[in-house]
């Protein structure tokens, strides 16, 4: 039996993801942002999906993370004729001792700790299915035989926003699985500077191993203990109410231009992903400002627009801000 975590374990817990951030800081110029939100997804036990320009650093990054911290990692280019048996695994039949004639299971990428799924979204909704079937339970299938992941499974997935030519996006319940969706921007001219003197010199830079599986395992477990006040519950719930046209938490331009918003899930990834953040900043609770800082990467691919909406140009990140801006101005309100 797991004993109960006390005040020190989250000391230690703040200082162990610093370490982190700090080793991964010596090889990936910038995106600090994106890292974290990824180190929090991973710590709140989710997956993410990546969106932005090709050669902006997304799979650098994630292989610099896995080797921090000591995490097994595989690279999956998915393609229309990508088959689900490529990515999970299958059954060769191979002689024994004997000579007779037995199956054996071959492992496919995905029995990695860390698996970067990219342009997820060329793949046939066959070969993605298996994907979410393995981030949703964990579990794969092969031969009516279902075969456990080893913990911690994390799927970093990418998508191109502005190719579309060719590929299978995904459905609204699908994108529903992943944690959060973050935005991968070009960086700027002091960063760029700096990722070519690192990336055309002489120098290399040799990265050290500062977490375990142990380690990760502990800070997810870490992550449940984390203590949310009712009346931050309630914000939540507002804040994810405030995504479904016709309730009484709509804002009028959510109304106006949301077709569906998010479901409990996005509730959960909401709280759980604050918790994640609390966790990092070395508090025992959330606060209001953890669910404001997470709730655009959380809520942005729940909320599907309507067709005003689109011929409107409106994101639904401005749409995130408004209701953000309304809930906490009413709960601002309430205090006084």
């Amino acid at each position: 039996m797991e004993k109960e975590p006390v005040e020190q374990d989250f000391i230690q817990a703040e200082s162990l993801l610093k370490k982190v951030k700090e080793e991964i800081g010596k090889f990936i110029v910038g995106q600090e942002k994106i890292t974290d939100e990824v180190l929090w997804s991973m710590l709140a036990g989710g997956h993410v999906l990546l969106e932005g320009l090709p050669g902006l650093g997304k799979t650098m990054m994630i292989r610099t993370i896995s080797e921090v911290m000591n995490l097994t990692f595989a690279r999956i280019q998915f393609t229309p004729d990508l088959m689900p048996a490529d990515i999970t695994g299958t059954m060769v039949l191979q002689p024994d001792e004997k000579g007779k004639q037995q199956f054996d299971f071959h492992e496919g990428p995905l029995f990695k700790h860390i698996v970067l799924a990219d342009e997820i979204n060329r793949a046939t909704p066959k070969t993605q299915s298996a994907l979410l079937e393995a981030m949703g339970e964990k579990t794969v299938t092969i031969m009516g035989e279902t075969k456990r992941l080893e913990a911690p499974f994390f799927v970093l997935a990418t998508q191109n926003p502005l190719d579309m030519e060719g590929t299978y996006p995904l459905p609204e319940a699908q994108l529903d699985r992943f944690l959060c969706k973050l935005h991968v921007t070009y960086p700027s001219k002091e960063e760029l500077k700096a990722i070519i003197k690192r990336t055309t010199g002489t120098d290399s830079t040799t990265l050290n191993q500062v977490a375990t599986v142990e380690n990760i395992i502990h800070l997810q477990s870490l992550v449940k203990q984390i203590l949310v006040a009712d009346d931050i519950l309630d914000i939540a719930v507002n804040i994810v109410s405030a995504t479904h046209p016709g309730s009484e938490d709509v804002t009028e331009i959510g109304n106006k231009y949301i077709q569906a918003g998010s479901g409990p899930r996005g509730l959960q990834s909401l709280v759980t992903m604050a918790k994640a953040r609390a966790l990092a900043s070395g508090r025992l609770h959330i606060s209001i400002a953890d669910l404001r800082y997470v709730a655009v990467p959380v809520l942005r691919h729940r909320i599907l627009l309507n067709f005003e909406g689109e011929i409107a140009g409106v994101t639904p990140d401005q749409i995130i801000e408004d209701i953000l801006e309304k809930t906490l101005r009413i709960e601002a309100g309430k205090g006084r």
